[in-house]
């Protein structure tokens, strides 16, 4: 095994980094230690490089712009008779550089060498550039 892969995952719904965050805030996590848990059908068959460092990175309006680190899978049951994977997720959400990101269903993974580098701390909401202009430098590669 060679690294880590993260797994990359829209959030719907969402129509920013601060809807993801206001979202956490007013729903409080039921599980302990304000751990989040993303729930999805499949069980990813990479879990080993998963959880060798991946993280859930968020696509928000067709963009990547955030990530979770991924602590660990679980398996839930819902009482149907039908196992699907729970993606134990850090609370902190990590914002990243904007990276755009065409349509897709369910979820795909993300090699660690082609994701978004995170936005410096401290510097989350602070952008030098205008997000249109970040975006389409980073449709053109330049990021």
């Amino acid at each position: 095994m060679t690294g880590f892969v993260h797994i990359l995952k829209l959030c719907v719904g969402a129509e920013s980094v601060e809807d993801l965050v206001d979202w956490y805030r007013v729903n409080p996590a039921p599980y302990p230690g304000g751990e989040r848990r993303h729930v999805t059908r499949m069980w990813p068959k990479r879990e080993a490089e998963i959880l060798a460092g991946g993280s859930l990175y968020w696509v928000i309006k067709g963009v990547i712009l955030a990530r979770q680190r991924i602590v660990r899978l679980e398996e839930i049951d819902r009482g149907d008779g039908i196992a699907r994977c729970g993606i134990v997720l850090d609370p902190e959400v990590v914002r990243t550089e904007a990276a755009p990101r065409r349509p897709f269903q369910g979820w795909r993974y993300l090699d660690a060498k082609d994701a978004p580098r995170d936005l410096p701390k401290g510097r989350e909401g602070d952008s030098a550039l205008p997000e249109e202009l970040a975006l389409a430098l980073s449709e053109i590669g330049l990021r």
